[in-house]
């Protein structure tokens, strides 16, 4: 039986998505995250990390919630609903966030609950204190290769750095 990288299944690249969902700026960085996962499927592994920022006072119960969303199978479309929704979540908070769910048919009394009993609460804290010792001081921020690119200031030419790593890292892989 050999082991050459050819017998192997090639790995996905890993892009940690830093984000907030109550952050406009994350909210604009969605079509960047759409066109990456359109691109590269499931060759690239896009891994939602959670740095909710003090500034926004629902932005921690909704990374919560998002867990709850991809435990019951449905992350990214919950966490797109949530960020087209940022005013209103900005407006009802965790009302908004509940019904979110119940709208993805998703089950909202167990998203209650889940709030409520705090089950995600270690995720969202080890999500934030590993962003906080890499460096991450703002959403959107993306981490590919061991490279930060910090889009909370510009989102201007991200998606192609990260396009660039991507590429050279499935090229290595693929030879």
């Amino acid at each position: 039986m050999s082991d050459s990288p050819s017998d192997r299944p090639a790995r996905p690249v890993v892009l940690d998505v830093w984000c907030e969902l109550q952050c406009p700026d994350c909210r604009t960085a969605l079509d960047d995250v759409r066109a990456l996962r359109a691109r590269y499927g499931d060759r690239v592994e896009l891994r939602l990390r959670h740095f909710p920022l003090e500034k926004h006072k629902h932005s921690f119960a909704a990374a919560q919630a998002a867990e709850e969303a991809f435990e019951q199978g449905k992350g990214w479309p919950y966490v797109e609903a949530v960020l087209a929704g940022v005013e209103d979540l900005d407006r009802e908070g965790e009302r908004h966030l509940v019904d979110t769910a119940r709208e993805l048919g998703l089950d909202a009394e167990e998203f209650d609950t889940a709030l409520i009993d705090g089950r995600h609460i270690l995720i969202v804290d080890a999500d934030q204190a590993e962003g906080k010792a890499i460096g991450v001081t703002g959403t959107p921020t993306y981490v590919i290769d061991g490279e930060r690119l910090d889009g909370g200031q510009s989102q201007e030419g991200l998606r192609g750095r990260i396009e660039e790593i991507a590429d050279r890292l499935l090229a290595a892989d693929a030879g």
